[in-house]
């Protein structure tokens, strides 16, 4: 059973290589890549200027296999969910299939200048994060876990990518996955 990374529209196949090996050892699964991606036009919800993260979840479902422990999206679009303004990444909770944006992960975002390893270390966590509720975790109160909430780029940043003991054995305790 393999972790399988999905671009979804344009993204940088560097930064997907990076996130490959960064997040394969925080599971303790294998982890590759899947070509080709996903074209999302049809997630585009114009009035917006968005894509909606809950439909590209749905579209993603088709690329399961049985090989396939997780699927998860990485994307540079922006997301969002309609109760909220936007999303950094979605979940299916208990499910297979998880997304990540580096769009509002990045420094440029917020007018400043680009930083790649602050990208990179944003979208390892968020992408721990996502995952982490496809093995049923909800948000942990313990600020250096990744399953901390992320409302804003600065949560993000004052944690880490791994998850504390108490999600560690949640998730054994769930499902007597691969993670430790």
């Amino acid at each position: 059973m393999n972790l399988q990374l999905l671009a979804i529209g344009e993204v940088d196949h560097a930064l997907i290589e990076e996130l490959r090996a960064g997040i394969g050892p925080v599971f303790r699964v294998p982890c590759e890549t899947l070509t080709p991606g996903l074209a999302v036009d049809f997630a585009l919800h114009p009035e917006r200027r968005q894509y909606h993260s809950s439909e590209i979840l749905a579209r993603m479902q088709q690329r399961l296999s049985p090989q396939c422990w997780r699927l998860l999206g990485v994307t540079g679009l922006d997301l969002y969910i309609p109760i909220l303004t936007f999303v950094f990444g979605e979940a299916q909770l208990g499910g297979r299939c998880a997304l990540v944006s580096t769009h509002r992960l990045r420094q440029e975002f917020y007018g400043l200048p680009r930083d790649p390893e602050c990208l990179r270390e944003r979208l390892l966590k968020e992408a721990v994060h996502e995952l982490g509720h496809t093995l049923e975790l909800t948000h942990c109160d313990d600020y250096d876990c990744a399953m901390s909430a992320s409302h804003s780029v600065e949560w993000i940043d004052l944690k880490t990518s791994q998850l504390c003991q108490i999600c560690r054995a949640r998730i054994m305790a769930n499902s007597g996955n691969k993670a430790r």
